[in-house]
């Protein structure tokens, strides 16, 4: 009995489409590297945090390619356009070219970030009670004394 070994599959990007032509949204989010594990993923879904075109996304619903997410995360809130599918997480480099990100959430992004680094730049308030002191330097300046 011959056996015959074929040679491995070289698949293009139009191939791998009809190959792969959904996967569940919570594998997507974690290849994607918008959150570390899965059980992560799946319970910002569960929490309503995931929208795919609109609709709240529960973990098992499928994304396919062009679908338009918004995810809600530590990291802030994107709005992002699926350009490839995967299920398998990957290096960030890789992840990146998985979505495009819309040039509103990235502008929003990046303003709710300056508005946060500016809010940590007040001082902030004193740990206790002012002192008899510093009382009276209040007082001082709020002109009533």
């Amino acid at each position: 009995m011959d056996l015959e070994l074929s040679p491995p599959l070289s698949l293009g990007d139009e191939q791998l489409k009809y190959l792969m032509p959904s996967t569940r949204i919570d594998k997507w989010l974690w290849a994607a590297r918008f959150f570390k594990t899965r059980s992560l993923a799946a319970r910002a879904c569960e929490f309503g945090r995931i929208q795919s075109n609109g609709q709240p996304a529960k973990p098992a619903r499928e994304v396919r390619m062009k679908d338009m997410l918004r995810v809600t995360n530590d990291a802030g809130n994107f709005t992002v356009e699926v350009l490839l599918l995967s299920e398998v997480r990957g290096p960030a480099s890789v992840a990146q070219t998985l979505y495009r990100e819309t040039d509103d959430s990235r502008e929003q992004r990046l303003k709710a970030a300056a508005e946060r680094k500016a809010f940590n730049q007040f001082e902030a308030l004193p740990a206790g009670r002012p002192s008899k002191r510093d009382r009276r330097t209040i007082i001082k300046f709020r002109g009533r004394g």
